[in-house]
């Protein structure tokens, strides 16, 4: 997946107008001695912008508290996995992907497991480094010193020969399992779904969110997840703004295609043209079942 940028805005607190950033503590403060008063004065600023990022954060909370879960449901969050899961490794058999691992040659090192982690986008090295901090023995911890050095790159130096057998075989731990999930919807299912609710849209939007978030990153360049919706938001209203949903994800969607084709002219929209558009075409805003869809030429059914 691309590379989550400066901040790793999945674990930061968002609403439908953007998106709040961290504000540093005092060991940050790095500036010329300030005087008593003026650095007094900067603390309260910051405890007043922290203050009202948390009771903004509340009101959010409450406000999907009262929400359908939409996506977040049980059979709606497998559904999502199947979905991403054709694109990524196609197969809807999303549980099979655990231990995959190659290099696709699109300039990101290796990518692997359920989502597509990247040896050259940083996801990968957090997995890593998240789950050794709670297994220090385990397979991969030997590989950390060279995933760190090709990291933003689509070097294997360090990695070859040992690492994809090592990746395998780590995959067959089920603490390794449950971590692949977790850092799933730690840094790209739970922000995607939250921020779409926040933005007034049903499944279907969630899922548009939640499969461009796996696709483009969560980053805020033009070419990253929120990049992407700032783009989309300046031509169409959201649902939660007063505009069509309809309307809105048609926008996005045209958004983020041409994202793809920029990125990587001549590539393959499927996940977009013959699956979200398909659905979003047919109405089907709540992402109910049965769904048909093709992806790459192959066709896969959800009854």
């Amino acid at each position: 997946m691309k590379r989550p940028g400066v901040l790793l805005l999945g674990a930061l607190p968002v609403i439908a107008a953007g998106v709040y950033f961290a504000v540093p503590g005092d060991s940050a403060d790095t500036a010329a001695p300030a005087s008593p008063s003026s650095s007094a004065t900067a603390r309260s600023a910051r405890d007043d912008a922290k203050d009202r990022a948390e009771e903004e954060r509340a009101a959010d909370d409450a406000l999907i508290a009262d929400l359908p879960p939409g996506l977040a449901a049980p059979a709606k969050k497998e559904l999502a996995q199947q979905l991403v899961s054709s694109a990524e490794n196609s197969t809807t058999r999303w549980r099979t992907a655990y231990g995959s691992i190659q290099d696709v040659g699109d300039g990101d090192g290796y990518t692997a497991g359920i989502v597509g982690f990247c040896t050259g986008t940083h996801d990968l090295l957090t997995l890593v480094e998240r789950y050794t901090e709670a297994h220090p023995d385990n397979g991969l911890a030997r590989y950390l010193p060279a995933l760190r050095k090709v990291d933003g790159s689509d070097s294997h130096e360090g990695l070859d020969p040992g690492f994809t057998a090592a990746w395998k075989a780590e995959a067959e731990v089920p603490a390794f399992r449950a971590a692949q999930e977790e850092e799933r919807d730690r840094v790209y299912f739970d922000p995607a779904v939250r921020l779409a609710k926040l933005d007034g849209l049903g499944t279907l939007g969630q899922f548009v969110y939640y499969d461009a978030m796996v696709f483009h990153g969560p980053d805020t360049d033009p070419g990253g997840f929120y990049g992407l919706r700032e783009q989309a938001m300046a031509k169409a209203k959201t649902p939660g703004q007063g505009g069509s949903e309809k309307a809105y994800l048609d926008t996005f969607l045209d958004v983020r295609e041409q994202a793809m084709r920029d990125k990587r002219p001549g590539i393959d929209t499927s996940r977009v043209d013959t699956a979200q558009r398909r659905f979003l075409a047919a109405g089907n805003l709540e992402l109910a079942t049965p769904l048909v869809w093709e992806m790459y030429g192959d066709t896969y059914r959800v009854p």
